[in-house]
């Protein structure tokens, strides 16, 4: 007797449990997805939208933004998945403590895009480093030799000092990419080019600051912009389910329990979209 009384209890909570995946599958979403830190790897944001985009109980997506920047590519893959999200559902962005640069480029094809007064924004620009060690070795007495097909193919190496007409090459391919970021701008914000260029100097805008010039839609924090998805879905009044996307951690890293990863240090020859330290 008892033995049947254990087997329908556990017979009730297989069918309790699987019922209450059923409804959580099945349970119109809202999902967060998040961008932090230096954006250098980017596979994961990508991957996490994509699931967003494919999965349709997901109704709206929450980007929250909190990242200075990063390199240029990486940037912009994250944008264009942004941008192609936005033809499927609703994407409002939340920033958080900073939004700046590269974290503002990706913010940019969200349908509303929300920062708190106080959020750091802004740094429009592009930056590339180029560190001459030349005098130091010459003092070290050290002579590095490149070995190159081109006499530009060594241009940033920290060995090599910049020509004239090295820095002139940079500073052409520094313009081209700054004139993408100003043309994604104003493609989706309420700006002209004209207005931007006055503020697109690299300077950093308060939250406040940027709404005020159309850079951000409103102010407010993540339950606003959770609240704003709600209704661009429809799902005002309604019940809906807030889940949070995330790349799931390998066996081995959980048992390190390390958050550092090799591509969370950048190489220097890379163009940035970075706010400055």
């Amino acid at each position: 007797m008892k033995k049947k009384i254990a087997v329908g209890i556990i017979v009730f909570l297989v069918i309790l449990f699987l019922f209450s995946q059923f409804l959580a599958k099945s349970a119109p979403k809202i999902a967060m997805v998040e961008i932090k830190g230096v954006i250098s790897e980017y596979m994961s944001v990508i991957d996490n939208i994509q699931r967003a985009q494919n999965d349709p109980s997901i109704k709206a997506v929450v980007l929250v933004v909190d990242s200075p920047g990063g390199s240029v590519g990486a940037a912009q893959e994250i944008y264009s998945a942004v941008e192609k999200l936005r033809k499927h559902k609703p994407v409002v962005v939340s920033m958080g403590n900073v939004a700046a640069s590269g974290g503002y480029y990706v913010s940019l094809p969200a349908n509303v895009i929300y920062a708190n007064p106080g959020t750091i924004t802004g740094s429009i620009g592009v930056i590339i480093q180029h560190v001459n060690v030349s005098k130091v070795l010459e003092k070290l007495g050290v002579k590095v030799e490149n070995i190159k097909s081109g006499k530009n193919k060594d241009i940033l190496f920290p060995n090599n000092k910049l020509t004239p007409e090295q820095k002139k090459l940079i500073m052409e391919t520094i313009q081209d990419v700054y004139d993408q970021f100003l043309e994604d701008v104003v493609k989706y914000r309420p700006i002209n080019m004209e207005t931007l260029k006055k503020y697109a100097d690299g300077r950093i805008l308060t939250g406040r600051q940027a709404k005020k010039i159309k850079l951000v839609d409103k102010l407010g924090n993540i339950q606003d912009a959770v609240n704003e998805a709600k209704a661009l879905a429809g799902l005002e009044g309604k019940k809906v389910l807030i889940i949070r996307l995330r790349k799931e951690e390998g066996f081995l890293k959980k048992l390190v329990g390390s958050k550092v990863e090799i591509t969370d240090f950048i190489p220097y020859s890379q163009l940035f979209y970075m706010m400055p330290f």
